[in-house]
């Protein structure tokens, strides 16, 4: 694993990091070319996804796809989510990308719910497609920021759900949501920033749905409840006025204890990297010259690299070892510690 060189000084700094990425976007973003699949859901929902093929040949000659969940109220189309899916088609894996539900601007809602921190419900059903109409394929799953708790939570849910999932890589992601309540209320490190404009992304997102969640018979939303979000100033506030009622929890503490995947995590296998990198930021990993940074980044680069060493270690182990090893690693930034691997 190679280490992250932030080579612009300026970048040195996390928070530089994460609003490049954020506001910024990536330079020279490709597009990739996928087809989009529509899927029913047993509530009403109707999840989406885009599936990528492969441009060419991956290095050990196997079908592998990569089954991948973005952060909040994110999509394939997003930025980074293009980046990372051309790269990843490049080396030869095919890409399923999630569209979190209500996530993408032109496609209504069919029920009255969208995704929340931790429901799985259309990853799973995204998953159990690829393994139905790809029946030899191989799978990686990826996650990032809250796709992460939701891939993780997925594998521990049911051990079926491991099936040919070679690994999983989980970056940046929260693990707890209960634990982290106070913490995203604190000034230092700009987490009350990070925090309001999150929740700022969040109420725009729900109030651009405002007619489908108020419109259905059975929604468990309210015209008060909407109205509370105008003056949400945090994520806990809107999870407690409207996301946990999705699906009937009976506060916000509830609604963290169940969707976190701190409490399916140890269901996985033993084989787990926790990867700590000096600098970076949330998502932000961008390496480059004086002035511009590079459109792929550190992050791109090392998924698919340890993609492919797991992939090669997992086709040339002798046939005597368990097939069944998950190997769980994930990336998260922090200040101390450096990745020197």
């Amino acid at each position: 694993m190679k280490m992250f060189l932030c080579h612009l000084l300026w970048l040195e700094c996390g928070h530089l990091q994460t609003v490049l990425y954020g506001k910024l976007g990536r330079v020279n973003t490709p597009i990739p070319c996928g087809v989009r699949k529509f899927l029913p859901m047993q509530d009403g929902a109707t999840a989406t996804f885009d599936l990528f093929e492969p441009l060419g040949d991956h290095s050990t000659g196997d079908d592998i796809t990569m089954v991948i969940c973005p952060g909040i109220g994110n999509h394939s189309e997003k930025s980074y989510i293009r980046t990372f899916v051309d790269h990843s088609q490049r080396q030869g894996y095919r890409c399923a990308v999630l569209n979190h539900l209500g996530a993408l601007p032109n496609v209504e809602l069919t029920s009255p719910r969208m995704f929340t921190y931790g429901c799985t419900w259309e990853f799973a059903a995204m998953v159990n497609y690829i393994k139905q109409a790809c029946p030899q394929t191989l799978l990686v799953v990826v996650g990032f920021s809250l796709g992460g708790n939701i891939v993780c939570k997925y594998l521990g849910e049911n051990c079926q759900n491991q099936d040919r999932v070679l690994c999983c890589i989980s970056v940046c992601q929260g693990y707890s949501a209960l634990s982290a309540q106070e913490t995203f209320l604190q000034w230092d490190q700009c987490r009350r920033v990070y925090n309001f404009l999150l929740a700022d992304k969040m109420k725009q997102l729900i109030l651009s749905h405002r007619s489908s969640l108020l419109g259905m018979n059975s929604s468990n939303i309210g015209d008060a409840d909407l109205s509370r979000l105008y003056t949400a100033t945090s994520l806990m506030q809107i999870d407690e006025n409207v996301m946990r009622k999705f699906h009937g929890y009976s506060s916000v503490k509830e609604y963290y204890e169940k969707e976190s995947c701190v409490h399916y995590i140890h269901k996985k296998k033993p084989n787990v990297i926790f990867a700590l990198t000096q600098h970076g930021g949330h998502l932000g990993f961008f390496e480059g010259a004086v002035l511009f940074p590079q459109p792929l980044t550190w992050m791109d680069k090392v998924i698919v690299e340890y993609s492919d060493a797991i992939c090669h270690w997992a086709k040339n182990r002798p046939a005597c070892q368990d097939s069944g090893h998950l190997d769980i690693s994930s990336c998260q930034q922090n200040t101390r510690v450096p990745l020197n691997g």
